[in-house]
């Protein structure tokens, strides 16, 4: 089938090729970041593909050689809520309910994360059945930089790694390679990208037989090889060599102050070069991110270990909802992206100024339980 756009918009494209739904975010000068319609045009695609018996899987790939997603359209919501316009929480319910919807989708999805995944391009991508990273692959969940919490299901899918690794994630914002997103679990396998451009001629020379729902297995080893069974991509992998001392700093007993205190005191004493580079950049890396957001993105990620899918979305959405209106975020918005002075001020300014009574009215919920936009989400998703 040809490659065609849907409901008029050039922003996402859509095509058929041996049963195999592809789906391409086409905005490669915008890094296909997400916009409000981009996410309902896929939420009716999702749909359309779930209720065809001829499509047996989806595949999510970004436009151009950059990105996969660079994550949520913050500029345009940044103006929504000087403006005090509302719609924005709309955006947020909608692309909440689509992450929702790929995570639980009867199909396999396949997220082709070639470049930048970031925010919104993670939510897209963690649900999926195969997450195939490349070598460009830098993926990372920033949110604290400007004044927001990792959402898009992050106390969710965050929860899969071991604890001190999550909370260094968040809190730090870090950006992994693909071999270190495969060794973290955030990515299945590592190829590299050119042998991952050519799985369009691979899935058509996969005969039709093996492409049927009906033998599942026959069907996920299938599309194992069309996607995820090339040579591994070889770059540098740190994580690895670090996870004992991210454990050690990030341990889920520490206080987001301990946590600091600990990076400081030991990046003054470390003799290895990589520790010592690690233990200053994560340090740093804190030191810029919102006072308030850390706090409150530990006990986000915390609690969403105990959480099932569907109560994570709905507390990320809370905690969203406090962010932009009574936060940091358009404050972080303005220094990092629109005069980009990277000077925010923070409210408070430093994490010994935090009250811990606001970190809880942060984590809890404007709205009554009957009335919450995701009230539903568990049974009503795209």
């Amino acid at each position: 089938m040809a490659q065609s756009a849907v409901d008029g918009s050039s922003s996402v494209l859509f095509r058929v090729v041996n049963r195999v739904a592809i789906v391409t975010l086409s905005r490669p000068k915008a890094l296909n970041a997400l916009s409000h319609d981009m996410i309902l045009i896929l939420g009716a695609i999702l749909r359309r593909c779930r209720d065809d018996s001829e499509v047996v899987a989806v595949v999510l790939r970004g436009a151009g050689d950059k990105a996969f997603c660079a994550g949520g359209d913050v500029r345009s919501l940044y103006e929504k809520a000087l403006s005090n316009d509302r719609n924005w929480v709309q955006f947020f319910a909608d692309e909440y309910r689509l992450d929702y919807a790929i995570h639980t989708f009867p199909k396999p999805v396949i997220a082709l994360l070639d470049g930048i995944t970031m925010g919104g391009g993670m939510g897209l991508a963690q649900g999926a059945w195969l997450r195939v990273a490349t070598e460009r692959s830098k993926l990372a969940m920033p949110e604290a930089r400007i004044g927001l919490v990792p959402d898009v299901g992050a106390s969710h899918f965050l929860s899969r790694l071991p604890a001190g690794a999550a909370l260094y994630l968040a809190l730090s914002g870090a950006t992994l390679s693909g071999p270190e997103s495969v060794s973290l679990g955030l990515a299945d396998v590592c190829v590299p990208s050119e042998w991952l451009a050519g799985f369009e001629e691979r899935l058509v020379a996969t005969p039709r037989s093996r492409l049927d729902l009906a033998v599942p297995d026959v069907l996920h080893r299938s599309l194992h090889t069309v996607f995820g069974a090339g040579p591994q991509a070889e770059t540098e992998c740190s994580v690895p060599r670090l996870l004992p001392a991210i454990n050690a700093h990030f341990a889920p007993s520490k206080a987001v102050t301990d946590i600091v205190q600990s990076l400081a005191d030991s990046v003054e004493v470390e003799e290895d070069s990589v520790r010592k580079d690690w233990l200053g950049r994560t340090r740093d890396a804190l030191a810029n991110n919102s006072p308030l957001m850390l706090h409150v993105t530990r006990e986000s990620i915390l609690r969403g270990r105990e959480a099932p899918l569907g109560e994570c979305f709905r507390r990320e959405l809370d905690v969203v909802m406090r962010c932009v209106e009574e936060g940091d975020f358009v404050e972080g918005v303005r220094a990092r992206l629109i005069d980009k002075d990277n000077r925010p001020a923070w409210r408070p300014a430093s994490l010994a100024e935090v009250d811990q009574d606001r970190v809880r009215h942060f984590l809890s919920s404007p709205w009554s339980e009957s009335n919450h936009p995701l009230a539903d989400i568990e049974r009503n998703f795209p």
